[in-house]
């Protein structure tokens, strides 16, 4: 097929083809010999070659870098980052099974890569560009970091107060039939992903239907399956609900209000394969609970201070043109001064008002700072591996060749779709970060566009996003990805229709 085509293609162009499929032969060897210990994971070692096969072909159609952007996709150096960002991906994709967290490997392919770009650019005699260059990227990271230890301290402030778990608590004694509890678990899903992270909410929903469902494992399954599916697609509509529509944001992309367009979307994008998948659910009664948790002390003014919080980051955005980060971190502020009214009664509390009595029981009353400590930081810093990681390769040529191979071969709207199924397969924030540093030139309709697909199509894989990855592992033998992939065709019909739904709805914003 190759050897047909040889004439129709630049000689230069067509080595590098055949150089790319050496490298891709050759990597699939090498991903084979690593999967001996998994073999029984057939799936897995099915979507990392193909993985494999789209970073690294990508590149041949490409035309080139454009702007400052030297075009190494070729160089020795190019490809040895890309290999090297390959093999660190691998990794991440096994966490699971080689208990090895998911930051480490992209943290040294990041090191690593920016020594090659830097070495690149002293070849050409421009040190200074990578310099610059690695510094936009730590400026992306920090905003985002920034936002994101806010956000998770107000969320382990909440959960620390028992919030979720009176939450659940009172719905699992309510007494609702099965087929109830799969649609207000789904529904408030939908609900609370905007404003909390979808992880955190599928974690709480997620736990809330194994409670429920006991010993049914049809239901555990299927109640899971459309968690996940309600919390991405809640997460899609709000800049606070994902990663990548935080990104999305933080650039100027989309203004706030304008997410609130793919609402219906998304709820289209829930609601199809809800609709499929509630006619498998029984409408049996399960056995009530008798457990009541109430929330402790000062719960319900932190989740006012969280709503302040978001307020004020809209409007550091919208009106002082400030980065919301700076507003999150005010709101930060407004937690740490409650925290010390509340430490402080609490310790009148446990001391009987005594305030010499230094050897109550401090440990027990609320401390901002551990909250802090407490925050995800093996995401927090798998995000800066990734963002780093991909603005290197940037560096290289190879985001300016896929982004001519994918928006302007294919076209935004066909390359927007493709974009939503990458990150089913790949994680969701790399393909995202990928089409931002890009920059392509698109309508408000299209960025729209990319924000829904982006958000919503890890739902089309257990592995494709990090509330099916995290219910994997609480509901773990139960929930898995083949029984996942059983309602891939539901979902994916969502999916579409999500898709359509924006075309038909948005089309002012598509001029």
């Amino acid at each position: 097929m190759i050897a047909g085509r040889a004439s129709t293609l630049n000689p230069k162009l067509y080595q590098v083809s055949l150089l790319n499929l050496s490298l891709i032969q050759l990597l699939i060897v090498i991903v084979n010999l690593f999967l001996k210990k998994y073999r029984d994971n057939y799936m897995k070692s099915l979507i990392l070659q193909i993985v494999f096969m789209l970073l690294v072909t990508m590149p041949v159609y490409a035309s080139g870098g454009g702007g400052e952007i030297a075009d190494l996709t070729r160089s020795g150096m190019g490809i040895m980052a890309l290999l090297l960002f390959v093999a660190a991906y691998a990794l991440v994709i096994f966490e699971e099974q080689l208990h090895l967290r998911k930051s480490k490997p992209v943290i040294v392919a990041a090191g690593v890569i920016w020594v090659l770009v830097a070495l690149a650019y002293q070849g050409l005699g421009r040190p200074d560009q990578a310099h610059a260059a690695i510094l936009g990227n730590l400026t992306e990271y920090a905003e985002l970091f920034l936002f994101l230890l806010a956000a998770m301290t107000y969320i382990n402030a909440l959960e620390e107060r028992n919030a979720f778990r009176a939450l659940r608590s009172w719905l699992v004694n309510k007494g609702f039939t099965l087929r109830s509890v799969f649609w207000m678990t789904g529904l408030l899903a939908f609900f609370i992903s905007p404003v909390a992270d979808n992880l955190t909410t599928a974690l709480l929903m997620g736990a809330v239907a194994m409670a429920v469902g006991g010993d049914n494992r049809k239901f555990v399954v299927v109640a899971c399956i459309n968690i996940v599916v309600a919390a991405n697609a809640g997460g899609a509509f709000s800049p606070f609900g994902d990663i990548t529509t935080l990104m999305v944001w933080q650039k100027g992309k989309v203004s706030f209000f304008e997410f609130f367009a793919i609402f219906i979307p998304s709820v289209v994008n829930w609601i199809i394969p809800a609709i499929f998948m509630s006619m498998a659910v029984s409408k049996d009664k399960p056995d009530v609970h008798d457990e009541t948790v109430e929330m402790k002390i000062g719960a319900k003014r932190i989740m006012a201070l969280f709503l302040l919080t978001i307020v004020t980051a809209v409007s550091f955005h919208n009106f002082l043109r400030l980065p919301p980060a700076v507003g999150m971190m005010l709101g930060l502020g407004y937690l740490s001064f409650f925290a010390y009214y509340l430490k402080r009664k609490e310790n009148r509390l446990l001391t009987g008002d005594n305030p010499l009595d230094v050897t109550g029981h401090n440990h027990a009353t609320f401390d901002m700072f551990r909250k802090i400590a407490k925050a995800e930081w093996d995401t927090l810093l798998f995000f800066y591996g990734v963002i780093l990681c991909v603005g290197g390769l940037g560096q290289f040529g190879y985001l300016a060749g896929a982004s001519t191979f994918m928006y302007d071969g294919l076209g935004h709207t066909t390359a927007n779709v493709l974009v939503g199924v990458l990150s089913a397969i790949i994680d969701n924030i790399p393909v995202m970060f990928a089409v931002i540093t890009m920059d392509p030139v698109m309508s408000h309709g299209q960025w729209l566009l990319v924000t829904l697909t982006a958000g919503v199509g890890g739902s089309l894989l257990s592995i494709g996003s990090a509330a099916g990855v995290a219910l994997m592992g609480s509901a773990r033998g139960v929930y898995t990805f083949g029984a996942h992939l059983k309602w891939t065709w539901a979902i994916a019909l969502g999916y579409a229709a999500s898709i359509v739904t924006h075309l038909i709805l948005n089309g002012k914003y598509f001029h």
